[in-house]
């Protein structure tokens, strides 16, 4: 894996917001609104979640099939690449790249465990046949940065050691936007230790103008995680059948 961001595929992936919400046209023929290409993302990533607690991965595995996930779909099309087979085969696939190898038939197990509904039973086969498609999609390109590093560094750098779980909670939380896509990991990091210590009332004004950062930016992705919090605490399973059923997959 790469030692540094700054030379790294990531870096060079990174995307505008303008490029990131984009509907391909096969979803937008389906009636598929940016709304609701967020809303499928946003529940797929919880999904890969919820995954992950059930084969017992690392955080970091989760948060590497959710970035997996949320860059096929700047290139590929919801009505070709079922979400709820992308899914459980970003899971896959990326824990082969951080080396906690999940077999794939425990895989399919637990996706029919957690859903009743017929829909998201795939086969092994159909996860490996993804696998590939999948790391097409990607360029073959799997090395992802997380801000847990960043994060943990920076707190104890501003010995606000007593934010950790807050912020650490945070930074999970903005693997359900495309932050990752657009951002350096190490800004995510800091807007989520800025809303924490906001929050618990913490001055951390010289501390961040120590860091010589873009304060701007900074607060730009703290608003964007609160907007988020705020958009987001009524999402109703019927919103979300409804926007799945908009693209027609598998009967």
């Amino acid at each position: 894996m790469a030692a540094n961001f700054w030379t790294s595929s990531h870096y060079k992936q990174l995307l505008d917001q303008e490029e990131v919400d984009v509907v391909h046209p096969l979803d937008k023929e389906k009636g598929v609104t940016l709304e609701d290409f967020k809303l499928i993302k946003m529940h797929m990533a919880n999904y890969i979640g919820r995954l992950g607690q059930n084969v017992k991965v690392r955080q970091r595995v989760v948060a590497t099939a959710i970035t997996y996930m949320r860059r096929v779909y700047t290139r590929k099309a919801m009505t070709e690449y079922d979400p709820r087979l992308v899914a459980p085969t970003s899971l896959y696939l990326a824990a082969k790249a951080e080396e906690s190898t999940v077999q794939a038939r425990l895989l399919v197990f637990y996706v029919r465990k957690l859903n009743p509904d017929e829909k998201y039973r795939y086969e092994i086969k159909d996860i490996l046949e993804m696998e590939m498609k999948i790391l097409e999609a990607l360029n073959y390109y799997l090395v992802v940065f997380h801000p847990y590093r960043a994060l943990s560094q920076l707190l104890q750098d501003a010995n606000l050691n007593d934010l950790t779980q807050l912020s650490w909670g945070i930074v999970n939380d903005t693997y359900k936007m495309d932050l990752i896509l657009i951002y350096p990991p190490h800004l995510i990091a800091l807007a989520c230790i800025y809303i924490a210590s906001v929050h618990k009332d913490k001055e951390t004004t010289a501390w961040f103008e120590e860091l010589r950062v873009d304060m701007n930016v900074v607060k730009n992705i703290s608003m964007e995680i609160l907007d988020f919090y705020d958009s987001h605490r009524t999402i109703t399973e019927d919103r979300i059948t409804t926007t799945f059923n908009k693209l027609a997959l598998r009967s």
